[in-house]
């Protein structure tokens, strides 16, 4: 199973009369969905999807876009009427009207609704301080725990890994985590207990947490038992009751980046033959 969300940043409901768009925050867990009925994309934004784009360039031009919900991912930003990319990368595109730029990077940029794995640095009375990869540590409150007061504040010590959501995220302020979901339950976040931890690049995350199933994490669950946490902060986190298996999965999900579906089950396969 894995333990994630997708990363969501805002949505923008366009107005046909005034053209302009509202942004409110959203969190959803679904990669798949139909676009609302009548609904329509300008056809040079068609045209951009998975090719590559640069800061500053205009992916989306509002005006052009009315009575729709755009989803906006990592990597993209609202600049008056349009989207403009924030970073290099692959512009991506799921149902409904779900955009984010892809880049596979070591450094970690923050973004609202992003799942991630962190390591606790510090601890003050009213928050955790949580490497997450990123330019700036991460504050964690302690009152950002399901059913959290002040009477039963969780004790964490240094280099506790927690799974946990950005909840703010800009260039001014250290980002902030929360270990609940928009509905204030624990869902799957919090502390990540035993296991091992591994850094990889912010891509092969998204890879990992992509919809259907990454083909290597599908061979691997049809013949093995193990539990996985990735964060979209380039960091994955197995844990198993055997220590073979813990190898095994990590090995497999660090030797498959480059690989294609068919490799990368191949390869699964060829580990599978090894252990037995």
């Amino acid at each position: 199973m894995v333990k994630g969300t997708e990363d969501l940043l805002a949505t923008l409901t366009m107005s046909s009369a005034a053209g302009s768009a509202a942004v409110k925050e959203t969190n959803s867990s679904s990669w798949s969905g139909r676009p609302r009925t009548g609904s329509r994309r300008p056809s040079h934004v068609r045209g951009l999807v998975d090719s590559y784009v640069v800061p500053g360039d205009v992916v989306l031009d509002l005006s052009e876009m009315t009575n729709q919900t755009i989803k906006l991912g990592t990597g993209l930003r609202q600049e008056c009427d349009t989207i403009q990319a924030t970073s290099a990368g692959m512009l991506r595109l799921s149902k409904p009207n779900k955009y984010w730029v892809e880049s596979s990077q070591k450094r970690y940029v923050p973004s609202v609704e992003d799942t991630v794995i962190g390591v606790v640095v510090d601890t003050k009375p009213d928050n955790f301080l949580v490497d997450i990869k990123g330019p700036s540590v991460a504050f964690l409150p302690v009152l950002s725990f399901e059913g959290g007061t002040r009477r039963n504040i969780p004790k964490f010590e240094i280099g506790t890994l927690i799974y946990a959501r950005v909840v703010k995220a800009n260039n001014i302020m250290n980002p902030e985590l929360s270990c609940m979901d928009a509905t204030g339950k624990a869902a799957e976040f919090g502390q990540l207990k035993g296991g091992y931890m591994f850094d990889t690049l912010t891509g092969m995350s998204r890879m990992l947490l992509s919809s259907p199933t990454c083909p290597v994490l599908e061979a691997l669950g049809k013949k093995l038992s193990f539990e996985i946490a990735v964060g979209l902060n380039g960091r994955v986190w197995v844990n198993a009751p055997a220590p073979s298996t813990v190898i095994l999965v990590s090995n497999a999900i660090m030797k498959s980046e480059s690989l294609s579906g068919i490799k990368q089950r191949a390869m699964v396969e060829n580990l599978l033959e090894r252990l037995s």
